[in-house]
């Protein structure tokens, strides 16, 4: 607990995290370019416990990117046909093309967290997975994909602040489902099947990288870079744009401004 305390006396003053930000929003734009002009295949993984932090660093990640080349990948539970597939089916459909980078928000491990932990697949299911999952992963790096898992560590004191945080902000609260609590009750088993994930999955083609998310602002700034750090990017040149003169304005015969529907200006009446 004292740890946990001295890091977040020791926050990155807003100021500075707004800055650094900045600065990594402008490689982040480098690095799209790169992957754009070159063909490079990236996928990304963000993994961790309900409340570590993924979503708020996905967000910071995509914010100044295009979503044409970068797009963010949350599935929702499977369908019944669904259940009937090749477990990583409708994970495949999702995959980056040549030039583009998936961030996937949970991914094809929900079968070795919450589905192992709630039950929600069988043991032989489960044994299937940890047996075939580095062979998937082998197979989708062989096929040019460069794959990048990140499990997002976070405490027990901290994680329960946040959902308490949520419970009282009504733009978050619709972040706490059901299953989050239930995943709160059982954080020695989530820890089990954590450490038996990473036993089997953490393997030197495709290691797993963890990052301590008990103070968000630090773990989305080292995140990323560490992310850039492990794709081969360049400054890609760019052809000079320039504003031409607009041409000369002709005189067209228009509908009066008048019959058109306007939103209302709320804000004046805020002034």
């Amino acid at each position: 607990m004292f740890e946990n305390s001295a890091k977040a006396s020791n926050k990155v003053r807003k100021k500075v995290y707004a800055a650094e930000l900045a600065r990594l929003h402008v490689e982040l734009v480098k690095l799209q370019e790169w992957v754009r002009a070159s063909g490079h295949k990236v996928a990304i993984l963000f993994e961790g416990r309900d409340a570590a932090g993924k979503g708020g660093t996905i967000k910071r990640i995509t914010a100044p990117l295009n979503p044409r080349v970068c797009r963010v990948v949350a599935l929702p539970a499977p369908t019944d046909r669904e259940k009937t597939q090749w477990y990583y089916q409708r994970y495949v459909a999702h995959l980056p093309a040549a030039g583009e980078i998936v961030l996937f928000d949970r991914s094809w491990y929900n079968r070795a967290g919450v589905e192992r932990v709630m039950g929600f697949c069988s043991d032989e299911e489960y044994r299937e997975f940890l047996r075939s999952c580095p062979e998937f992963e082998r197979m989708l790096m062989r096929s040019g994909v460069q794959l990048v898992k990140y499990w997002f560590s976070v405490s027990q004191q901290e994680q329960d602040r946040r959902l308490r945080a949520r419970l009282d902000d009504p733009t978050k609260k619709w972040k706490l489902s059901p299953m989050d609590l239930e995943g709160r009750n059982r954080w020695v088993e989530y820890s089990q099947a954590k450490d038996a994930m990473f036993a089997h999955t953490d393997t030197e083609d495709s290691p797993w990288y963890v990052v301590d998310s008990e103070v968000k602002r630090h773990a989305r700034l080292n995140c990323i870079s560490h992310l850039l750090s492990l794709i081969p990017y360049s400054a890609v040149a760019q052809e000079p744009v320039a504003l031409k003169p607009r041409p000369p304005e002709r005189h067209v015969e228009r509908a009066p401004i008048e019959e058109q529907e306007f939103v209302p200006e709320i804000h004046r009446k805020l002034m």
